[in-house]
């Protein structure tokens, strides 16, 4: 399994041909056959051409591009799956061979400098004030967040929630003019065969757009426990990540997650996040930034047929249970180990199912399990439980918060990428400043950071912002709070150094 990667994609065209029979042998297949049931189309039916459902929808796809610092003892993989530049092949022995792994181990060594990495996906606005969706892996551990419209306009955006298990993020971006937006479709209603587009915004060049129908329903990619993707042969390639599936009205039934390809290339298979998951998932994030999921607490495995005839059960279906947690909803509605289940509120499931239906459950409400136990039906009430956190999650959750309230001894400007504290006779003897140096003095500078970038040493002096007076860290952090409610993209900070006076502009990454 690939994530979405680049390639050439070749659309084959089918004829049909007609074949001569005798009107003899006609009568002969028309006695013996049942009349076949009619065919119908759908209305749109093979479109001329997308190009002005294509104009409607591309104003609304993005590009998103995020930033990550690396460092060189950094385990974390490539966005796209890979583990990073492998050694080119060369003859042992060869001087080459030794130019690359000395290289490689420089970049890789503990101690090695941070590198910046860049990773670039696509998204969509599903709200004019700035909301978009994209793929989790585009953002993951981003230090730096921009979105690019369609009009090649980059704005700075922020996280507002993400979730591992489906692989969706949403973001927000701040405009000054409502944006052009599209609005999720039924995705139930997307039957194999539909055309659908596939639209994408790679590498800021803006918008790309590829057809193809729905290829299958219901993909288990073996991704998590709540696969249920969308398959078409629309080519998604690489920078497509993140982008909407539309069908022929322009609604988005699906968001392009990934794709089936020994090479990374698209060949014609192509998965995407159902709109009818990701709409719950996204509303979630945008209301509390996380995602709850109901939980019963046991582990499952499909019904095979072997499996059916050494319990005697017939037909060979539902989810088996292969053990559960002791503390679990399951445990505590007296469900055992090998009992069968077989409907949720009256409804018929297949084993790898019911993780994902059970998610849907609100938290707290009750439900009513078919089981099979023993030759015998029953229903059995059960309440929905929360699914227990991830440990990374939990870590995260529990992770101190950085206070972003100054004090008047010390700032912490962790966005720009500096701490700094206000001038006193410990740090004018210690940077050698002048008795009537006033301002906030740069204490540490992150490595890698905006303000590493731009020079900043310990030492520096910064003396206004926005051309108002700094005495304090409270007027630095006064200064940068102000610039992002008048919505600007930078902010200016004069800087005494050895050198003497300087302008320093700054971004104002609201992604932080």
């Amino acid at each position: 399994m690939s994530l979405v990667g680049s390639a050439r994609f070749a659309f084959l065209s089918l004829g049909l041909t007609t074949a001569l029979y005798s009107p003899d042998l006609l009568s002969a297949a028309r006695a013996d056959s049942a009349p076949m049931p009619p065919v119908t189309t759908d209305a749109h039916g093979v479109p001329n051409s997308f190009a002005d459902l294509a104009d409607r929808l591309l104003p609304a796809v993005v590009n998103v591009s995020s930033t990550q610092t690396v460092k060189g003892d950094s385990d974390d993989d490539e966005e796209d799956g890979d583990s990073g530049p492998q050694i080119p092949q060369f003859p042992p022995g060869s001087p080459f061979e030794k130019f690359f792994h000395d290289f490689m181990n420089r970049q890789n060594a503990p101690n090695a400098p941070p590198r910046k990495m860049q990773a670039l996906g696509s998204g969509f606005i599903i709200d004019p004030t700035g909301y978009v969706v994209t793929n989790n892996h585009v953002i993951r551990h981003a230090d730096r967040i921009t979105v690019t419209l369609q009009d090649n306009t980059v704005l700075p955006a922020k996280v507002i929630g993400h979730d591992d298990r489906t692989d969706l993020a949403l973001l927000k971006v701040t405009s000054p003019h409502p944006l052009p937006f599209v609005s999720f479709g039924d995705s139930d209603t997307a039957r194999v065969g539909n055309w659908v587009l596939a639209i994408g915004n790679p590498f800021g060049l803006s918008g790309t757009v590829t057809a193809g129908i729905v290829s299958s329903r219901g993909r288990n990619i073996d991704q998590g426990p709540y696969d249920d993707f969308i398959q078409t042969d629309a080519p998604i390639n690489k920078g497509n990540s993140g982008g909407p599936l539309f069908d022929m009205h322009g609604a988005v039934i699906g968001v392009n997650t990934a794709i089936y390809s020994p090479s990374g290339g698209s060949v014609g298979i192509g998965f995407s996040i159902p709109a009818n998951e990701a709409r719950g998932i996204l509303e979630q994030l945008r209301k509390t930034g996380h995602v709850s999921r109901g939980w019963i607490g046991v582990r499952i495995q499909d019904v095979t047929q072997e499996i059916a005839d050494g319990l005697g059960l017939k037909p060979a279906k539902g989810a088996l249970i292969a053990g559960s947690d002791p503390k679990g909803p399951a445990a505590k509605a007296h469900l055992e180990t090998g009992d069968v289940i077989q409907a949720l509120n009256g409804k018929p499931i297949e084993g790898r199912a019911l993780p994902r239906l059970i998610a849907d459950l609100p938290v707290g409400s009750q439900a009513t399990l078919t089981i099979w136990r023993h030759g015998k039906t029953q229903d059995m009430p059960i309440t929905i439980g929360a699914l227990p956190e991830s440990k990374e999650e939990a870590t995260a959750r529990q992770a101190p918060k950085k206070d972003t309230k100054s004090s008047d001894k010390d700032a912490d400007l962790g966005m720009l990428g500096f701490k700094g504290r206000a001038v006193t006779d410990d740090l004018r003897r210690k940077f050698r400043l002048s008795d009537d140096q006033k301002g906030v003095v740069v204490t540490d500078v992150t490595d890698g950071s905006p303000a590493a970038e731009r020079g900043l040493k310990a030492g520096d002096v910064i003396t206004q912002i926005q051309q108002s007076a700094v005495n304090t860290p409270a007027d630095l952090h006064k200064g940068v709070e102000d610039a992002r409610k008048a919505h600007r993209r930078s902010v200016l900070l004069l800087v005494h150094d050895m050198d003497g006076l300087r302008w320093v502009p700054f971004p104002l990454d609201t992604g932080h």
